[in-house]
């Protein structure tokens, strides 16, 4: 009866996908959780939940220490333990449960929204991610993150293909990298909290040029359509256009654009009208909680819209506190929200706010986003150590 409530009720084969995409599934590997032993559910003593299969991947092979993937904390593998209340939802939707295929299949959507196609990644390859970009000559995904090597860049279908940039202290190092952007002849910068600088590599990581001493915390970075840089300063509360000769490594201009912005992060360049998106979020935050501001300027520095937190919850039932900015091929502003672990459109910039969500499944904390030349949908999800590739679902 179960199975035949599933095949009639939308709504229901809706709650199961959802089970499926939010509790069913290892956030490690991505693989669906399972009664036999290697995709068996098991708890760490912090409370997080991975597969068997996983918690043998990262404990130690001799001593069987491992630290939890999400939260870091210490524990040995025979600390873990059975996950009963996932195992007993495996029960109890039985047969309402579709076969569970490859390990990235679609996590479908509702009508007129994105489906995910593909995810890529996870815990043995990225480490608590925080920017991501594409190249637009080879169609690369280039993602900085925390690992030893804190550039990775990865092919079309997920694949690593290389990664430089090490952790250290010496000044080619990259110590906490915030965001990371492409120009157009595939050179790579990156913004470097841990020493305040932008780092430029070339795509096979020798670094060009180091640009330190000219920021207080340079954050958000993105490429214009001319091959100029645009950075934030979040902390001098700053946005600015760099000149580069890239081939050269050398720094021809620095232009301030805006002054007077609260805790400018991640930035976007329209391709179609070179207006850019500037998202801020004040860094230091009072009892009154996160709030979010979305500006717009045009191609001459002319503020065309605004929105902010408060703006977006008269149309929006949740808060939404923005994460991350873009904009599509047609010029809408598109944001991320980590309140609703959602993505969200916010329309064009004079039509400010006509809010739409556009991915609301299957995401824990959108970090990042970027389109790709064939308007597929980059989100860099730092919760699951991910990037989701979403596409139209036209059925």
């Amino acid at each position: 009866m179960g199975a035949e409530t599933s095949g009639s009720d939308p709504a229901l084969r809706e709650l199961v996908r959802e089970a499926e995409t939010s509790l069913l599934e290892c956030k490690v590997c991505f693989e669906r959780f399972g009664h036999r032993q290697p995709r068996r559910p098991r708890n760490l003593p912090c409370g997080h939940v991975v597969c068997l299969a996983c918690v043998a991947a990262l404990a130690h092979p001799r001593t069987l220490a491992l630290e939890c993937p999400f939260c870091r904390r210490a524990c040995r593998g025979g600390d873990t333990s059975d996950c009963l209340p996932v195992l007993h939802l495996l029960e109890l939707l039985g047969s309402a449960l579709r076969p569970a295929p490859a390990a990235h299949r679609p996590a479908p959507c509702g009508p007129g929204t994105l489906t995910c196609h593909l995810a890529f990644g996870g815990w043995d390859t990225l480490v608590n991610p925080t920017g991501l970009a594409l190249c637009p000559k080879t169609g690369r995904v280039v993602v900085v993150h925390d690992g030893q090597r804190r550039v990775k860049i990865f092919d079309s279908g997920g694949g690593c293909t290389h990664q430089f940039g090490e952790k250290g202290d010496a000044a080619q190092d990259i110590k906490y990298p915030l965001d990371v952007a492409v120009t157009n002849d595939c050179h790579v910068v990156v913004t470097d909290a841990g020493d305040r600088s932008i780092k430029v590599f070339d795509f096979f990581g020798q670094v060009k040029l180091i640009i330190g001493g000219q920021f207080s915390l340079p954050w958000g970075v993105e490429i214009t359509p001319q091959n100029g840089v645009v950075v934030t300063d979040a902390e001098a509360g700053s946005l600015h256009l760099l000149e580069v000769d890239f081939l050269r490594g050398v720094l021809r201009r620095t232009d301030r654009l805006q002054a007077h912005l609260c805790g400018p992060r991640a930035v976007a360049v329209s391709w179609l009208t070179g207006a850019i998106a500037v998202l801020e979020r004040p860094l230091a935050l009072g009892a009154g909680g996160c709030s979010t501001t979305v500006k717009v300027f045009s191609a001459s520095m002319q503020l065309i819209g605004q929105v902010d937190t408060f703006g977006l919850s008269l149309f929006f039932p949740c808060k939404i506190t923005a994460s991350a900015v873009t904009f599509d091929h047609q010029g809408n502003v598109i944001v991320a929200d980590t309140s609703s672990q959602a993505v969200l459109c916010l329309g064009k910039p004079e039509e400010f706010p006509v809010l739409k969500p556009i991915i609301t499944h299957g995401l824990s904390h959108p970090v990042a986003l970027t389109f790709t030349k064939e308007n597929a949908l980059l989100v860099l999800d730092s919760a699951a150590h991910s990037v989701k590739v979403y596409k139209v679902d036209w059925g």
